[in-house]
């Protein structure tokens, strides 16, 4: 068993003499220093891409649903983010089912509203990753309906109108009902989008004053139900949100966890706040489809996997929801569902958030972890069960061991040969080779 500092020296040193002193150890690991609590990781698959995965063979889909959610055969993915309300304009998307899609006659008008038990197939992926063992759920607002705001558009941006913020909370409140109805319950709700960008699809502006105001009026009718807020556009835009939240006490009350998006900057540090911060959507830009682990182009295995460490130990974050789970075409998602051919593709994208998502659980603490070489981007974990995990990114071009592992251990590596494919732990070592991502679990 693994206790207090734990010492992994670099391969191929020379033997220590004893009157020099013992060279840096390659990784080191301080149980007695902890950090932030792992909720999870997951996807979002919003904006009808299930019905492209319906569109499939059932053993495909099987199969499909297998990479997403199954702990061997796939990532073990944890939190499934699913999309309320409307879809970009102009696209094979066009049309997502509204709870309320007329407007009742005023926000003080007795809702209308309506159920059809599929939402877009969102439900029965939910009923789908609950089977394989996940247990969060987090339902979010890309826009009120049209009516609500004072574009009179659910698109375009916009703003909620004052007079609609206790009926908009309803209408989020009822969406989570439904869902219950359906066995299915959601634990974290989000009302806005990157309230501070204005799309030609589904979205709602709210400064971050008037969403630390929003979240008094949603806090008591959603009780019961995480209130997440803001999935800013980038995560250094988030802070002003969080920032905002945190200096009004009563906001500050009912928000349970921070999100900010990385697409208008990166994970550069903590949000701040003490409660749970996610990372809750991002995808790399890009033009094509891309299966390659180590390419250059910036959408490749390993750009996710850097992605994912920075925001485990600069960010601090609990939670990586990766945008998206499945698409078609040109798409950046950890799979391409092609419904026209019957058939589907993995990118190694899949395989390097699986690296991280398989082993470390829900509930899993992060424990301090250092590398003497900067290739070398480490960190470490340990799960309920007492099992600790150790994922090493060597970005170098030299292979480095790990040596000193004590007990059960099993390694897993991924890069451009490989997709988490087991590898020996021999003479209580771990090579971790170059340009690739590890993941070492020890019992």
């Amino acid at each position: 068993m693994l206790r207090g500092i734990i010492a992994i020296s670099l391969l191929g040193l020379p033997a220590v003499h004893p009157g020099h002193p013992a060279p840096q150890p390659a990784i080191t690991l301080n149980e007695r220093v902890r950090h932030q609590e792992i909720d999870g990781f997951g996807i979002s698959q919003a904006f009808r891409r299930n019905e492209l995965l319906k569109a499939l063979s059932p053993a495909q889909q099987r199969e499909v649903l297998d990479l997403w959610f199954h702990r061997s055969k796939g990532a073990g993915l944890s939190i499934l983010r699913l999309g309320i309300g409307s879809s970009p304009a102009g696209s094979p998307y066009d049309h997502m089912v509204s709870i309320q899609p007329e407007d009742p006659g005023g926000p003080d008008a007795e809702p209308d509203y309506v159920w059809d038990g599929d939402d877009n197939s969102q439900v029965w992926v939910a009923k789908e990753a609950q089977r394989y063992g996940v247990e969060r759920f987090f339902a979010d607002a890309w826009s009120a309906p049209g009516y609500m705001k004072d574009n009179g558009d659910d698109k375009n941006g916009g703003t909620l109108l004052p007079e609609w913020r206790r009926a908009y909370a309803k209408y989020l409140a009822a969406y989570t009902k439904f869902y219950a109805k359906e066995g299915i319950r959601i634990t974290d709700l989000g009302f806005t989008n990157e309230p501070d960008y204005t799309a030609s699809y589904a979205s709602m502006r709210f400064t971050p004053e008037q969403a630390a105001e929003f979240v008094k009026v949603l806090g008591p009718i959603a009780r019961g139900t995480n209130v997440v807020c803001c999935d800013s556009f980038g995560w250094r835009e988030a802070k002003a949100y969080t920032a905002a939240i945190e200096a009004d006490p009563e906001a500050r009350r009912w928000v349970k966890t921070h999100t900010g998006h990385t697409y208008a900057s990166p994970v550069d540090g903590p949000l701040p706040t003490s409660r749970k911060t996610w990372m809750s959507e991002w995808n790399p830009n890009g033009d094509t489809w891309n299966e390659a682990w180590d390419d250059g182009s910036g959408y490749d295995g390993i750009t996710i996997a850097q992605a994912v460490h920075d925001a485990l130990t600069l960010g601090g974050v609990s939670a990586y929801v990766y945008w998206l789970g499945g698409s078609r075409g040109a798409t950046r998602a950890l799979l391409q569902l092609d419904d026209a051919a019957g058939e589907y593709h993995v990118s190694k994208r899949l395989w390097a958030l699986a690296g991280y998502s398989r082993f470390i659980r829900p509930g899993a603490v992060r424990l301090e972890a250092g590398a003497a070489d900067p290739a070398l981007k480490v960190s470490a974990f340990r799960n309920r069960d007492g099992s600790r995990v150790v994922v090493a990114l060597n970005t170098g071009t030299a292979p480095i061991a790990w040596k000193g592992v004590r007990g059960r251990a099993a390694a897993y590596v991924t890069d451009e040969a490989r997709s988490m494919t087991p590898v020996s732990v021999q003479g209580n070592a771990v090579t971790l080779a170059p340009r690739a991502l590890t993941t070492i679990v020890l019992r």
